[in-house]
């Protein structure tokens, strides 16, 4: 199967974006790395334009069993929580590297990053269909109790008020090893962490 980029259309609608994106389109917003921890723009959703052919070849498709039996145990922080996470193979050596950062904080800080609220889960972006980086094993979401979400905050409103309560430390940490968060996301996940080297 050979994969075509597509080159970036500037009139596509977000809704077609999020949808059936080229693998042009992923690249149409910089992912602001190392940026300070403020609301974005409106629509500035950086790495949730996903293109599912690019995915699918890079990790292969859960709903045909490609998935779930190449992954790897990652023992997710050893000294604070020790459970075992299915990952990627292509991205557990990064969320080892993280891990193990978030292990040398202080507890008050990293009190937000366990327990976890799931690795691996073959599904669909809740407002999309479209697979999650979930259903890749390449994304993890942290301690639910220091989430925010666009969709469970506005059930659903056209116009979501950002909030966070992830800490800087733990969004600096995986941002050094090559994941992307959810809470630079207009349409924000604050507990999500997805593993994109090539946006960074």
């Amino acid at each position: 199967m050979r994969l075509e980029i597509g080159k970036p259309d500037p009139e596509k609608p977000f809704d077609e974006l999020l949808a059936r994106a080229t693998i042009g389109d992923m690249f149409r917003l910089a992912y602001p790395a190392g940026a300070p921890l403020l609301p974005p723009g409106a629509d500035f959703d950086p790495g949730r334009f996903r293109n599912k052919a690019f995915f699918d070849r890079l990790y292969g498709d859960c709903r045909k069993g490609a998935v779930e039996k190449s992954l790897v145990a990652v023992t997710w922080l050893p000294r604070s929580w020790g459970h075992a996470v299915k990952f990627a193979p292509e991205a557990a050596n990064a969320l080892r590297a993280v891990s193990a950062e978030i292990d040398a904080l202080p507890a008050a800080i990293r009190r937000a990053a366990y327990p976890t609220a799931g690795t691996y889960a073959c599904r669909g972006v809740a407002d999309l269909g479209q697979p999650s980086m979930h259903a890749y094993g390449a994304a993890i979401d942290l301690n639910l109790k220091y989430s925010s979400y666009w969709l469970w905050d506005t059930h659903g409103a056209a116009k979501p008020v950002w909030r966070n309560r992830m800490p800087r430390e733990i969004v600096d940490a995986f941002e050094r090893h090559g994941f992307i968060w959810g809470g630079r996301w207009y349409h924000y996940d604050t507990m999500h962490f997805e593993y994109r080297p090539e946006l960074l």
